[in-house]
């Protein structure tokens, strides 16, 4: 946690000294191209693509194929300059820095015509003495340099060997040799993102002025001694000592909700001095734990850190401190060669349930306060509590992990590393170890954060040689590797923060990968670790083709985003699926064929004539296919984490490939770019109950497991319907007897040869029926009923279009929409169009006559408005 200067002069009496002034240099900046043909304003935050959009000289970057019409931005050279006044008396102060939070990323700093530095890594701060350059009006100027160029040069210049890879696939449209410059490496493009790789001052920019003594940062831990039963904080400031001579004093950390005080007496040198505290806390201070969502309450406590030092000099600092511990336990397993691979927080076992998230928007000023809390709380809201900070993006602002200790979310965080190769010159190596500890001592106080992993498929990468590396030179990459991420990286990481778990890559297979000297050569092992996997071929809806692995980091498949959301940014001449714009929206290599194919597999493809009609029916299909496949193999992972069959199981993690959109285009996403819920995204609301029933065949067999992420044991019935496709009243049902779930535990309630079954049900075949199911507690808990399709839908006999009739009223702060059906209808899918919100549930097989679904909206709209807007479509209107 990063702590910010605070000005204490509500502190100081007439013998007390400010800590220091604190001058903000952030607001509106001159901006200009190489050539001096474009002047304009720009903001601080902010980047070059925002201002020139802000003042109107280009189009919004995302509309149609202006990531193409505007790369002259990003291979231009632009400068950012102001003037200021000082705004105090540079007499009477013993030092002044100018500091920058985030400079993105290659730029020559000129501080009253003075070159006073060069910043090339966009995830560090830097920091520059400028004592005796200061006057009473000053100029400030970043000459930046294209971050393209800057990269290519730097390959270039890297004579020995080349890092590939060189290029990204010519479907993402983007830029190369992103692997040499320490900046946001999606920004050169991705799969599922645009290429702006732009430049600017991203984050704060300040002038400090300070006498005696300066505190760069203040960062804490919290340690739970299991000899003593005992809480530690374990505190680490750090100073730049300005004063001739020694500076003493005493420190008082005051957590008063915990009533506690204690004092510390402390003694600076001269020049930068460490200062580390231990806070003991009694084991009879009733310390209340952080919990991940669905698992307790997210308890923190206000802490200040007063500085009382020499000359009446005050420096304070707040934060929240939480208490929680995190294991990462590989251990072997019985029936298993291989380890486990699971996270105890607080010493209970948790499945990790979530998804991986990316940058919120390409221009990161427009990733707002509002925004954050949108996403984050969708998060929770489908009962998820892991997010992976993906490493191909940014180390989050400050805001998105307070977030996320606040809601419970755990943070799984990548270093900013991901499919490549990276240099390891002694240049690069010294940077990235400057980025890793500035990192790691800004984030490490949240408890939401319980790993560090140091990078993104980089192993696996080096491992199975995706880049065609010549058997002869593969010993070169595997020397770069080893010291990049295990000599360096977890270097830092082990001397910095002993508090949680690093792995050296994910994919990975943890321990082993260690004993093997860093790089495994298998990082795919289900034995071990954790594991990534995509297969757009095969059926998803067949649960063998799955890894039974340890923990599941990324799995996936692609759907487009609504109509809403693409009209924002195309024409009418873009509305079809094999439009120009839809291709050039698609980067993955053959994607919207594969998302067809995939869904064909079990869906009759959209037959309306009207071309609008069949290229909004086709956009709803690829979000029926991707719901209903993440659910099948996020139901094998739920289910696997009790068992062991051919010594693979024990899952205890799954994170879907992607929560988030960059922009608005087809991806792995289930929130849409600007937040709007996708059909996966209120599957996974499902299918991360916190008790869940899973159906599926094996042989012939239908089986249901009850999955309880629940902290007590719970006695359980389950209710099994059949429904003729024809009819709205169930054929038939049986109530199991209850058994017992143990807490956080998946065990086999059900299992019956189908064609039994069907014979409990006259009239019963796989193509005219299907399977609903559903538990309860006898504690009056339900879980969401599921649904098991006995057949492809398309083979489906007896499916005929619904008539849905909706009837919208208002209540309070939501809405009420009451739908009535005249047959079952599967997918049902409720679109309002832009109006921000989301329903509680939506894509529901409708299996009853009557429905009520409330709509949460997130700005403020009308009946009428919702009325006008919606639409409701379900799997027969396509046809």
């Amino acid at each position: 946690m990063h702590l910010h200067l605070l000005l204490l002069l509500a502190l100081c009496g007439p013998c007390c000294v400010a800590a220091g002034r604190s001058y903000s240099l952030s607001g509106s900046w001159r901006v200009s191209n190489r050539n001096g043909s474009l002047k304009l304003r720009g903001t601080v935050p902010g980047c070059v693509h925002s201002a020139l959009y802000q003042r109107g000289l280009i189009q919004d970057p995302y509309y149609r194929y202006n990531d193409l019409y505007y790369r002259w931005i990003s291979l231009d050279n632009w400068t950012y300059s102001t003037e200021f006044k000082t705004p105090f008396n540079v007499s009477e102060w013993q030092k002044i820095k100018l500091i920058f939070e985030g400079v993105d990323t290659v730029a020559e700093i000129l501080f009253n015509n003075v070159i006073i530095g060069k910043t090339n890594n966009m995830f560090t701060g830097y920091s520059f003495d400028v004592t005796g350059m200061v006057r009473d009006m000053n100029s400030l100027k970043l000459k930046f340099q294209s971050a393209v160029h800057y990269a290519e040069l730097q390959s270039k210049a890297h004579t020995r060997y080349s890092v590939p890879p060189e290029c990204p696939p010519k479907e993402q449209n983007g830029e190369c040799h992103v692997n040499f410059i320490r900046k946001e490496q999606c920004s050169f493009s991705w799969d599922w993102g645009p290429s702006f790789p732009s430049q600017g001052i991203w984050r704060a920019v300040r002038l400090e002025a300070y006498n005696i003594a300066h505190m760069d940062y203040l960062t804490f831990s919290t340690i739970y001694d299991n000899a003593s039963q005992e809480w530690n904080i374990e505190i680490e400031a750090s100073f730049d000592v300005v004063s001739s001579k020694p500076v003493g004093g005493q420190v008082t950390v005051a957590i008063p909700k915990l009533k506690i005080q204690k004092k510390y007496d402390i003694n600076l040198q001269q020049r930068q001095r460490i200062v580390k505290l231990l806070v003991k806390i009694s084991k009879e201070v009733p310390v209340e734990t952080w919990w991940p969502h669905g698992h307790g309450n997210q308890t923190g406590y206000s802490m200040t850190v007063l500085f009382v030092l020499d000359e009446g000099l005050h420096i304070k600092k707040s934060a929240m401190v939480y208490f929680r511990t995190v294991q990462l336990i590989e251990e072997p397993i019985k029936g298993s060669s291989g380890r486990s691979f699971y996270f105890k927080i607080n010493g209970l076992p948790i499945f990790l349930k979530g998804s991986n998230w990316i940058p919120a928007d390409s221009f990161q000023d427009k990733v707002t306060s509002e925004l954050l809390q949108l996403l984050l709380k969708s998060v929770v809201d489908a009962n998820m509590n892991t997010l992976r900070v993906w490493g191909g993006g940014i180390y989050e602002q400050d805001e998105f992990y307070e977030l996320c200790d606040k809601l419970g979310i755990m943070v799984w965080q990548d270093f900013m590393f991901a499919c490549a190769l990276y240099p390891a010159k002694k240049s690069f190596v010294e940077s990235v170890r400057a980025e890793v500890a500035y990192q790691i001592r800004r984030l490490k106080s949240h408890p939401s954060i319980i790993i560090w992993s140091g990078n993104n498929e980089n192993e696996v990468a080096l491992s199975t040689n995706w880049f065609h590396i010549k058997h002869h030179n593969m010993k070169t990459y595997i020397k770069d590797y080893v010291t990049l991420y295990v000599r360096n990286i977890r270097e830092i990481v082990l001397s910095e923060d002993k508090t949680r778990p690093f792995i050296v890559s994910s994919p990975t297979n943890g321990v082993k990968t260690m004993e093997e000297g860093g790089i495994s050569e298998d990082p795919y092992s289900n034995l071990y670790g954790d594991v990534h996997f995509y297969d757009y071929n095969s059926d998803c809806w067949d649960w063998n083709i799955f890894p039974k692995a340890r923990l599941v980091s990324e799995y996936g498949y692609q759907s487009w985003p609504s109509f809403s959301t693409l009209e924002k940014v195309s024409s009418k001449e873009d509305w079809s699926y094999t439009s120009h714009f839809s291709l050039h929206r698609q980067h993955h290599v053959n994607g919207n064929t594969e998302m067809l194919e995939q869904a064909q597999l079990h869906f009759r493809l959209p037959q309306r004539t009207d071309p609008l009609l069949r290229f909004k029916d086709t956009l709803y299909l690829t979000q029926v296919m991707q719901a209903q496949c993440v659910k099948t193999e996020t139901e094998f992972y739920m289910r696997s984490r009790s068992e062991i069959v051919n010594e693979r199981g024990h899952t205890m993690g799954a994170l879907y490939w992607q929560l988030n959109d960059i922009w608005q285009a087809p991806s792995w996403a289930s929130l849409e770019y600007g937040g709007k819920w996708k059909m996966l995204h209120y599957f996974a609301r499902r299918f991360f109950a916190p008790l869940l029933p899973v159906g599926f065949e094996d042989k012939g067999v239908f089986y249901v497991y009850g999955v309880s992420d629940l902290h007590r044991d719970y006695n359980t019935q389950l209710t099994v319907r059949l429904y003729s496709w024809r009819s709205l009243e169930p054929l038939c049902f049986l109530v199991t007897s209850s058994t017992e779930i143990k807490a956080g535990k998946a065990v086999v309630l059900f299992e019956e040869p189908v064609l039994e079954l069907l014979k409990r049900c006259w009239g019963c075949t796989r193509e005219t029926c299907v399977v609903s199911f559903h538990l309860s507690t006898d504690n009056d808990l339900f879980s969401p009923t599921n649904y098991h399709f006995l057949s492809s839908l398309k083979d489906a006999k007896g499916l005929v279009r619904a008539n849905i009739t909706v009837n919208i009223s208002q209540k309070g702060d939501f809405f009420v929409f009451d739908l009535k059906t005249s047959a079952i209808a599967p997918f049902v899918w409720l679109d309002v169009g832009s109006i921000p919100g989301r329903f509680s549930d939506n894509g529901f097989l409708m299996i009853e006559k009557m429905r009520s679904v409330l709509f949460y909206p997130w700005k403020l709209t009308s009946k009428s408005e919702l009325q006008q807007a919606l639409s409701v479509t379900s799997l027969t209107d396509i046809y």
